[in-house]
């Protein structure tokens, strides 16, 4: 993965209403969100957004309803105008772009996959996955290999001339993916992409998209309320709630570190086992003994680990990496990683 910050957005608001831009000055001066509607009648629908999202990633924005998350990403391809605030596309600020530059931006550079599908009835799947070649000029031969290409790679080969409403839900959503990636763009936009399909599909498209990222390398901005998908997905977690920041980072990181009471309630019904790997509670090796310790890979999970020994409390393990020894850790470290950093602290106490 790259270090590039591909997208950034800095100082963020967006105030709904007739005058917001003269209502920043009173947020960023402690008024509330509930204060500002009720004694100005105006939304605070984002308030101080700063997240830089790199190059190749998968960033996810999460958050309960109501917390500005959709909000956030429609601000990114300008769906909807901030009050206040950058967004930056490889150093650019696209809050410059008019007119045409605008509409270039999106067609070639942002493309976005919606929660509804978003496919036009009356065009078959193929002319829907080429939407945006047609739109860029490609000609009639281009746009159907292309469509095809993607297609296929999303298990549609042979629904090419069949329409929206002959297909699932799951395929329909299949066909807005091809579309994004038929667009060539260099950052994907998905608005809580997955949320209408059932679970077995969902998880399935899951997988699909990681498949894809490992070979594509997107620059992928994922919307979503459920933390399991989130966690699942994520190298970079972004936590929203009333419209600000509450944590952001790695998301194995803001399990074992959450930064409030909100974030730990937040993740505390998760499986932590099948979610921490070994690298995020692995210890510097420090010329640490490991004639005996079990190698395990550094994206293991802890499930896994706990499986392998088959209740030995002894074990202690190396965590590798390409033949790279990257650190270790024992049984203890897992029994730790387990408990909740809440109640750790208060058993510690």
């Amino acid at each position: 993965m790259s270090n590039k910050v591909k997208v950034s957005v800095q100082g963020l608001y967006k105030i709904f209403g007739e005058d917001g831009a003269s209502k920043v000055d009173l947020v960023k001066n402690g008024m509330t969100k509930a204060e500002l509607l009720d004694q100005h009648g105006h939304v605070l629908g984002l308030q101080d957004i700063n997240v830089d999202m790199k190059e190749g990633e998968i960033t996810v924005i999460m958050g309960l309803s109501g917390s500005g998350k959709s909000t956030l990403i429609r601000h990114l391809n300008r769906l909807i105008e901030p009050t206040a605030g950058k967004i930056l596309l490889d150093g650019e600020d696209i809050l410059s772009l008019q007119g045409e530059a605008l509409l270039e931006m999106r067609r070639t550079r942002m493309s976005m996959v919606f929660q509804k599908f978003a496919l036009f009835p009356h065009r078959t799947v193929a002319e829907n996955a080429a939407l945006a070649l047609e739109v860029g000029g490609a000609s009639k031969q281009e746009q159907r290999a292309e469509a095809e290409k993607w297609l296929a790679r999303l298990g549609l080969k042979g629904f090419e001339d069949s329409y929206p409403n002959q297909l699932s839900g799951g395929m329909q959503q299949r066909v807005g993916i091809a579309r994004a990636l038929c667009a060539h763009s260099e950052v994907m936009l998905l608005d809580e992409a997955f949320s209408a399909l059932d679970p077995i599909i969902r998880s399935q498209m899951q997988d699909l998209l990681l498949e894809l990222q490992k070979e594509l390398h997107k620059t992928i901005i994922f919307i979503t309320h459920d933390l399991d998908e989130a966690l699942k997905l994520a190298d970079h977690l972004v936590i929203l709630k009333d419209g600000y920041v509450i944590q952001q980072g790695e998301p194995q990181q803001i399990i074992l570190n959450p930064s409030d009471v909100y974030i730990e309630r937040f993740v505390s019904d998760i499986n932590r086992a099948r979610v921490l790997r070994t690298r995020s509670i692995m210890k510097p090796l420090d010329g640490q003994d490991l004639s005996v310790a079990l190698p395990v890979a550094a994206d293991d999970n802890l499930e896994s680990v706990i499986e392998m020994v088959g209740g030995d409390t002894s074990k202690s393990f190396v965590v590798e990496d390409n033949g790279q020894q990257l650190g270790y850790f024992d049984m203890h470290d897992i029994v730790a990683a387990m408990v909740p950093q809440r109640a750790k602290e208060e058993w510690v106490g």
